[in-house]
């Protein structure tokens, strides 16, 4: 059937999980893309076009605050080795190979592998612009093309260790990023940040540029921070300051800043993040796969500070499912602390999925009235949510991706019976296989 934005969508559940809570049988209305109603069944309007999801469980679509579509290309290339290393010999050596079709690929790929592990919302923090738009144009239309919600997280980048199709001066980014805003404005799913890279690879003039735009645009930034040990010695050595406080002491600490990472901050940065509203996009899987360290996610959520959940990259992960990030950001918190009580499930889970609407400033990740339509289907009889009376846990601790039958963006269907519905996986393979034939 094809499926019009602008029909009254009515999905008819088993089970759903509303703002945390497992519940009975339910009705999720919507029109337009938008949730308008949800509760037992019967109310659903006559006439409207319903999608039985009987001896399923819907659930909020996740939100995968931060990633790199393209690393997702780069899988095995620079596996188990040292941060510096990985990243010269995976990232360096081979992202300067890839044009605007080549990233149009790796698009399609982790966006395609992502929709099929239940996320429906990614920011793609993007830093191959070679010095225009084309590029990030080619990954969104990838994300069109399957109908994952993006942001566009246009990166603000000019260290000069870095490949050059990395690199832009500030002018021009500033340029470039205002004109890929105003192509993108007024698109359903598509949202436009500015993402001035680090404090290693952005400038102190490119980092309150790229604020700027935010405050213009009225979006959040996004910047990576205290990632590496070293990152806080070479922001010590450079500022005089940790990471987030020569952040602030530029004037761009507020409550449009998303500070990816923050393995290193210390207690008075986390303190600092608190009082001037920012928030914190976190990658549990990635950062034990490189190494990096671990955020103190506890303390943050008990100051207050917004906190989604993000994947990084393909190559430093291998993996693009948020519900795994929810597993991996509770056990990790816990061991970390030796504390089985330190975090709990539905902590974890809101970070997925409502907390990354909060952190991203969109209507997404709830299963509510004047909220994006966003959903996942979950098979009820696949045995990692067996008994399904602890529902809600077992989602985050328990469950396998092999569950995961359908997902809706916008209220479209996008996977249907498990299967991408606009692009054949088999496509994406054999261009993913084409593309990556000479990598060693």
């Amino acid at each position: 059937m094809l499926y019009t934005r602008t029909m009254t969508l009515v999905v008819r559940a088993s089970r759903a999980i509303v703002d945390g809570i497992a519940r009975g049988e339910t009705e999720i209305v919507t029109d337009g893309g938008t949730i308008t109603a949800v509760g037992d069944p019967g109310i659903a309007p006559a006439g409207a076009t319903v999608i039985d999801w009987g001896g399923r469980a819907a659930v909020p679509g996740t939100v995968n605050a931060h990633n790199h579509s393209f690393q997702s290309l780069l899988r095995g290339l620079g596996d188990d080795l040292p941060f510096l290393e990985w990243r010269d010999r995976a990232l360096y050596r081979y992202a300067p190979r890839l044009g605007a079709e080549g990233l149009h690929v790796g698009a399609l790929f982790a966006f395609g592998e992502m929709l099929l592990h239940g996320v429906t919302t990614v920011c793609d923090f993007f830093y191959v612009n070679d010095g225009a738009n084309e590029n990030a144009a080619a990954v969104i239309a990838a994300a069109e093309r399957l109908g994952i919600r993006m942001v566009m997280a246009r990166c603000f980048y000019d260290w000069d260790g870095a490949p050059a199709s990395f690199r832009e001066p500030v002018a021009t980014a500033v340029r470039n990023f205002q004109a890929l805003a105003a192509e993108q404005r007024g698109k359903p799913r598509v949202t436009v940040h500015p993402a001035p890279h680090s404090l290693h690879g952005a400038s102190r003039d490119m980092i309150v540029a790229g604020a700027g735009c935010a405050a213009d645009a009225g979006t959040p930034f996004h910047i990576h921070l205290a990632e590496e040990k070293y990152q806080v010695d070479d922001s010590l050595a450079r500022y005089g300051r940790r990471p987030l406080h020569a952040v602030e002491a530029m004037g761009v600490l507020d409550a449009r800043a998303i500070a990816v990472h923050g393995c290193w901050f210390d207690e008075g940065e986390r303190a600092l993040l608190a009082e001037r509203g920012g928030a914190l996009a976190y990658n549990p899987n990635s950062n034990m796969f490189l190494g990096d360290g671990v955020t103190d996610v506890v303390d943050l959520v008990r100051r207050g500070v917004r906190v989604a959940l993000g994947t990084d990259g393909g190559c430093s992960n291998s993996r693009v499912s948020v519900f795994d990030e929810m597993r991996a950001c509770a056990l990790l918190q816990k061991v970390h602390r030796t504390d089985g009580s330190a975090i709990d499930a539905e902590t974890c889970f809101a970070m997925g999925t409502a907390g990354g609407g909060r952190v991203l400033d969109l209507p997404i990740g709830r299963i509510a009235p004047g909220y994006r339509a966003d959903l996942v289907a979950l098979d009820l009889g696949d045995p990692s949510l067996w008994p399904t009376g602890a529902l809600a846990k077992n989602v985050v601790y328990s469950l396998s991706s092999r569950a995961i039958t359908d997902v809706i963006v916008h209220g479209e269907p996008v996977v249907a019976n498990r299967n991408l519905t606009s692009v054949p996986i088999e496509e994406i393979r054999e261009r993913v296989r084409v593309l990556t034939s000479d990598w060693s």
